[in-house]
């Protein structure tokens, strides 16, 4: 039996109703292509842990502000064979490409840095069909690795951008076919390096007009370290911009061509360090999640770590009707239709010093289970713990049919290695979700699926003679008849996490598949059905 408030939820006009995106229905005319899913390794009920050859670090040891924040990573096909590819990002070395040549083999290419990186993409941003690779800089403008033809790539600044980013994400806002670019920077970081005269670079959202981008400013300070994008019930974008250190989080609207503020919500984190957003209990619309810092053990252990910071953070100014809260936010409308933050309800309101959190079905059952990357390095803030480190368990929850949400220490991802960026993709094409951590001082890691259950539907949109050939921004529903599932297209999530672009679907072994259907960026819609389980769709429109 569902539970009254979780049904759909949408921020004020964040979150996406049960209804259609689009009233009118024009069909799209596609090509479909599948092949058959692998065969999935021996099973062991849990997760298996694979060091990679990437090891982010910091400028300077011991670690302090603003390197204890790590570094992001992306995940997508890079030169067209089929496998997902890693990229990572580094503070202080060289980036990684870690090209995937099957059975979870990879081969390391550097990619020299030229500032610290922060956020990784993997989009196509000159519309050539190759996916690119896009780093956010510190106290720099991001930077542009363009791929050739996948031989390799030639690093350039992006015409037209040039504020520093911290946070990122792109989109295609205006709907001409290609991919628009959105950067937060991180003010307080920017004042550190650049001293207190250092420019407030703010949210800027960037046009592509093919040659070059145009900047506009949509807002004038920010600490943003992650940036949600979202289409509303009348086929607008929406973003929310995440701020840490006090700044309250901001909501836009893409309303006849510029982003409209609109009124911030009655709750909200106090440090929002991450945003990811998914259909939780397979009702058709979407739940939001956003991360901040609180411990998720309430003993006299953890409490004494975490006790000069909670002290520090009590002794902040309160400010009458300020909306943030020093706890996770998951936003819900409740029965009345009122907005409600229902975190404390799921028992997700403290899930540790939190860094990239998603949502995504591990264990292939049709609900969307949550893993969170945890952990804290910094000789300012953890000084009376051994190496300056805050050494926590990343968490993961299994959605229970979409009513409870509870933590499977059995399933072998409670890492301690200080993990940040942090993303879930199908690595080895067996139809389960992988995930990728990007840690500090400590080797990156994949932690490869052998849950084994379940069944898998995966699906890879092409759209042809367009800048955004990958479809980012469209909506898909698998229809079963044991229900139907939704996955939305981004490019980035979580904390400064590049999405793949292949949607994942799980579902039961013995669910009967009905048809997809697409409701792509543009608004037209798209439907396919004589489906099969554990195989790879490719959509291909024209």
């Amino acid at each position: 039996m569902r539970v009254p408030w979780l049904i759909p939820l949408l921020l004020a006009a964040l979150l996406v109703s049960a209804a259609h995106t689009f009233a009118i229905r024009i069909h799209a005319p596609v090509s479909v292509e599948t092949a058959p899913l692998a065969a999935r390794a021996a099973c062991n009920g849990s997760f298996v842990a694979h060091e990679l050859a990437h090891t982010t670090m910091p400028s300077a040891l011991p670690v302090g502000f603003y390197d204890s924040n790590g570094a992001g990573l992306a995940v997508n096909d890079l030169n067209q064979d089929g496998l997902l590819d890693i990229v990572l990002a580094n503070l202080a070395g060289d980036n990684s490409v870690l090209w995937n040549r099957g059975a979870l083999e990879f081969e390391r290419e550097p990619l020299p840095s030229q500032a610290a990186a922060r956020a990784a993409a993997i989009i196509d941003v000159d519309g050539d069909g190759w996916l690119d690779i896009v780093f956010t800089q510190q106290a720099a403008a991001p930077l542009f690795w363009r791929n050739q033809a996948g031989t390799g790539f030639e690093t350039e600044l992006l015409s037209g951008v040039s504020y520093i980013g911290y946070a990122m994400n792109w989109l295609d806002a205006d709907r001409d076919g290609d991919l628009d670019l959105l950067t937060g920077s991180y003010d307080v970081e920017n004042e550190k390096i650049l001293g207190q005269t250092a420019p407030r670079n703010g949210v800027i959202y960037y046009e592509n007009h093919g040659a070059a981008f145009r900047a506009t400013r949509i807002a004038d300070r920010s600490n943003t370290l992650a940036i949600l994008t979202r289409v509303n019930q009348s086929g607008d974008y929406e973003i929310v911009i995440g701020n840490d250190f006090a700044v309250e989080d901001r909501y836009f609207t893409f309303v006849d061509g510029a982003w409209q503020q609109t009124d911030p919500l009655p709750v909200m984190p106090h440090s929002t360090m991450s945003y990811d957003a998914a259909d939780l209990d397979n009702d058709g619309a979407q739940e939001v999640f956003a991360v901040d810092m609180k411990p998720y053990a309430d003993d006299e252990a953890t409490l004494a770590q975490w006790q000069p910071v909670m002290d520090m953070m009590m002794d902040m100014p309160h400010v009458e009707g300020d909306p943030q809260i020093m706890e996770n936010v998951l936003y819900a409308l409740d029965g009345a239709g009122n907005l409600s933050n229902i975190a404390r309800d799921f028992q997700l309101d403290g899930t540790g010093w939190s860094w990239s959190a998603k949502f995504g079905d591990l264990d292939n059952d049709g609900f969307q289970d949550l893993y969170v990357v945890n952990g804290m390095i910094s000789q300012e803030l953890f000084s009376h713990l051994p190496d300056n480190e805050l050494v926590e368990e990343n968490q993961v929850y299994r959605n229970v049919d979409g009513i409870d949400f509870v933590a499977q220490p059995g399933w072998g991802l409670n890492d301690q290695a200080s993990g940040r960026g942090m993303t879930l993709a199908d690595l080895d094409n067996d139809g389960d979700l992988d995930v990728v951590v990007n840690n500090l001082l400590s080797p990156a890691k994949l932690f490869e699926n052998r849950l084994c259950a379940g069944a898998a539907l995966e699906v890879d949109l092409r759209w042809l003679g367009q800048g955004n050939g990958a479809g980012i921004g469209a909506r898909l529903e698998l229809h079963s008849n044991r229900g139907s599932y939704r996955r939305d297209l981004t490019a980035l999530s979580g904390y400064l996490s590049g999405d793949s672009s292949r949607a994942h679907f799980g579902f039961p072994a013995d669910a009967a598949l009905e048809r997809l259907s697409i409701v792509w960026n543009d608004g037209m819609y798209s439907e396919i059905d004589n489906l099969s389980a554990d195989t790879l769709v490719t959509v291909t429109r024209y």
